[in-house]
């Protein structure tokens, strides 16, 4: 008798143990729906989500200098995905760019801004991961180029590269833009983007959030003098986070996708402390353009007036004005006020899809003119845009925009 009530205190032991177990409890709720919203503040799904693919099951193509590596699965499938991962490991994955089996991920994961995440974020966010459905699915095998496909020399990168993100000093400062720091710098980590790369693949600290180029495109500076001296103000850069679009224009490129999956699910006061972070506490007056009147302009801007007339205005208006639900306005746009050019040219040769904002907006496609328009229609169109509505006095020659064109991606030179 003894011994069976012996048996039985056993098995209620055992049945305690482990529901008390971390893998057997409920996951708490509260958890869950803070790291839903930090995976969102940190972007996770816009590198981990194919498109039309399964959110986070991995394979997106991330096109670097150095080959393309393939945004891995982080559902929590046990057998390609992270569904086996600790709360150690996820947080040694997230922060020091290790995996599970010890090897080096390569920086195209972000742990060079995310070492900076504190462990119960980390937590926060792995805890939702594991409650979205694992999709038993292995993202492409990233192969690149030797020597950039071994691993182990990663550990020298690391050693010299990983944590040299480092907040600037808070002292001073408001809880709002402590807060932006944070979502900027550390979650966001929009320098990564926004700041250019020396040879060997790492951000040149001295030169951050000075702007970086990106497949053909510029992540343009975000500095505070160079975003009010291109028209940004509080509200409309929190606005321009929040809605994707602005006086300024829309999100585009590598931007909208950030929008899509990342900030326009983000509280107010979260945008509103990025915004008070990057133009400060007390921002800069934002430049506010003249009008520009047609004789004012010079020849090559003249010629590009009938271009525009041509091909442009039919959408963005006669006088630059745009039409709501269809085209932005030309009239202060940000990418016109860009001291380079080479975005304007991009859109005008590529052309933008059809984009999709919040709640019923919309944004109809733009095509490419790449076939339309020679190389001096180029330039004098752009000379125009950029004259009459960019600030920009002075003319481009065509020779700069011949460079432009040869220094692109071979995917915008196939137009």
């Amino acid at each position: 008798m003894n011994r069976l009530l012996s048996g039985v205190a056993s098995a209620v032991g055992l049945a305690v143990a482990l529901l008390a177990s971390p893998a057997v409890l409920a996951a708490d709720p509260q958890q869950v729906k803070q790291g839903e919203y930090l995976a969102r503040a940190a972007d996770c799904m816009a590198c981990h989500t194919a498109p039309g693919g399964a959110p986070y099951a991995g394979g997106l193509p991330i096109v670097s200098p150095f080959g393309t590596i393939y945004g891995t699965n982080i559902t929590p499938d046990k057998e390609h995905g992270i569904g086996l991962y600790s709360d150690d490991e996820f947080f040694a994955a997230l922060t020091e760019g290790k995996r599970r089996d010890g090897a080096n991920l390569y920086p195209a994961m972000p742990y060079t801004s995310y070492h900076l995440i504190p462990r119960a974020d980390s937590d926060a966010i792995h805890a939702y991961l594991k409650t979205i459905a694992p999709i038993n699915r292995a993202a492409p095998v990233t192969s690149l180029s030797f020597p950039f496909n071994v691993r182990l020399g990663l550990m020298g990168w690391n050693m010299l590269y990983a944590k040299d993100v480092k907040l600037a000093p808070a002292e001073g400062k408001g809880e709002a833009w402590k807060r932006g720091q944070y979502m900027v710098d550390v979650l966001g980590h929009c320098g990564e983007c926004h700041t250019p790369r020396g040879l060997p693949g790492a951000m040149q600290q001295d030169k951050r959030m000075t702007g970086g180029l990106l497949n053909g495109y510029l992540a343009p500076s975000l500095l505070a003098n160079d975003l009010a001296a291109r028209g940004w103000n509080h509200q409309d850069l929190s606005s321009f986070l929040k809605h994707g679009m602005s006086a300024q224009g829309t999100m585009f490129n590598e931007m909208f996708p950030v929008f899509h999956n990342s900030t326009q699910h983000l509280s107010d006061p979260d945008l509103a402390a990025m915004a008070t972070f990057l133009l400060g506490e007390q921002p800069p007056q934002p430049k506010v353009l003249t009008e520009v009147k047609l004789d004012q302009l010079t020849a090559s801007a003249q010629r590009g007036r009938q271009d525009y007339l041509n091909v442009c205005a039919g959408c963005h208006g006669g006088n630059g004005e745009g039409k709501p639900h269809i085209a932005v306005a030309m009239q202060g746009n940000t990418t016109l006020r860009l001291e380079d050019p080479r975005n304007l040219l991009r859109v005008i040769e590529d052309g933008i899809g059809e984009q999709q904002f919040a709640g019923f907006e919309r944004m109809q496609p733009m095509p490419g003119f790449a076939d339309k328009l020679s190389t001096q229609q180029s330039t004098d169109l752009i000379n125009y845009l950029r004259q009459a509505w960019g600030g920009q006095p002075a003319d481009l020659l065509i020779s700069q925009i011949e460079q432009l064109k040869a220094e692109a991606p071979a995917e915008h030179k196939a137009h």
